[in-house]
């Protein structure tokens, strides 16, 4: 699936935002995770991706990692996927 244009700007935004998380580790997973995947999401996906690059990199980092349990808002399919860590390419 295409992005539609509209989302252009927020994926940008996006983009932007998750490879500057002030870490190297967090930028390889949070920015990895949205490279590898974007390109399929809906609206609600983002929306979704938009929510977590709220959170501490700390917070996230746990719940991929399974330190830490995921919270429901964020329990689904996109964390399945954030949690495969299959996507980080150093």
């Amino acid at each position: 699936m295409i992005a539609a244009p509209d989302l252009a700007p927020r994926l940008a935004r996006a983009r932007f935002r998750a490879w500057h998380r002030g870490t190297r580790e967090a930028d390889y997973m949070i920015g990895g995770f949205f490279d590898r995947h974007h390109a399929a999401w809906s609206q609600a996906d983002l929306e979704w991706f938009e929510a977590l690059l709220e959170e501490d990199d700390v917070e996230i980092m746990a719940w991929a990692l399974g330190s830490a349990e995921v919270p429901e808002s964020y329990a689904g399919p996109l964390m399945q996927a954030l949690k495969k860590l299959d996507y980080v390419t150093i």
